[in-house]
């Protein structure tokens, strides 16, 4: 039987040391791969997310990339968007503006701008514009249900939780601190009920560190659609979180920054910044390659 070979890499995501952040799985030159191919592909590499490349169908990308789980294929994500824009360049190829990249996915075009303030000693760091968001606010009447879901009396209830979809559906919840959020030992069927009654598929939580603390926020991201459990650092869930935050009066400033993954000992990273004159929220983070090859395709 004659095997076909295609380039893989693995990356680790918002962070810039290696197995730490969220690792992500690209296959590069994926045009040939249908549906079925890409979806048995991310259940083998059991990552929380597998982007596939392609050649763009919009002439203003440069590049196209589909999205799985192990259990379904994703519009949009935040970690896969900054990571396969760390594998596209990584791989030697360039962008046809400096500087900036559109990446084409199901969410439609999604632009990224290099971040000045990267580290000076870490890898480049991106930042993606955060897509268009639905917002729906969470009823009072399902307030007792989400503090049971929670199993937590610490829920900051002035912050309204709301339902954001930007692609990734969230139910997104503000805690009193950053302690609380890490407290967090959640009911994960009693929660799928409450995040469904808004849309969300899983539960973004953030809480505010104290002063000189490691970050402004610290965050989790509970998962309870297309696989039940933490998810190590999420862009598309600080997207949301960070939309909120606007419409809510509560930004901390015109930049701030999330840890995330703590309590699975990852130590993710992400840096929120405002756009406000562009009218955009960039995400953004550093990423580095820790497997670089090829696989096997029958």
């Amino acid at each position: 039987m004659t095997l076909r070979s295609v380039r893989f890499k693995q990356v680790d995501v918002f962070t810039s040391q290696p197995f730490k952040g969220n690792p992500l799985a690209v296959i590069f030159d994926a045009d040939a791969l249908d549906t079925a191919q890409m979806q048995a592909i991310a259940r083998w590499t059991n990552l929380s997310e597998t982007a596939f490349l392609l050649a763009p169908s919009d002439e203003r990308a440069d590049y196209r990339v589909r999205i799985f789980t192990t259990q379904g294929e994703l519009p949009f994500a935040g970690h896969p968007t900054i990571g396969s824009a760390h594998a596209f360049l990584d791989s030697g190829r360039t962008p046809k503006t400096p500087g900036r990249l559109v990446q084409e996915c199901g969410a439609g075009l999604v632009e990224l701008a290099q971040q000045v303030e990267g580290s000076a000693d870490g890898p480049a760091q991106w930042a993606f514009a955060a897509p268009p968001a639905t917002v729906t606010p969470l009823p009072a009447t399902q307030y007792d249900a989400l503090r049971a879901a929670l199993r937590s009396d610490a829920i900051d209830f002035e912050a309204q939780p709301c339902g954001v979809d930007n692609g990734a559906p969230w139910i997104v919840v503000r805690l009193a601190s950053a302690r609380d959020v890490l407290a967090l030992d959640i009911d994960y069927d009693a929660l799928a009920a409450v995040a469904a009654s808004v849309g969300g598929q899983g539960l973004a939580a953030y809480g505010p560190h104290e002063a000189h603390g490691p970050a402004t926020f610290e965050v989790r991201c509970l998962m309870t659609g297309l696989g039940k459990g933490e998810d190590p650092v999420t862009g598309s869930a600080n997207a949301a979180i960070a939309l909120l935050l606007a419409q809510q009066n509560r930004r901390p400033g015109e930049r701030y920054t999330v840890r995330q993954g703590t309590a699975l000992g990852r130590d993710g990273r992400v840096s929120v910044s405002y756009d406000d004159a562009a009218g955009k929220i960039w995400i953004g983070g550093a990423a580095l390659t820790v497997v670089d090859g090829s696989i096997r395709l029958a």
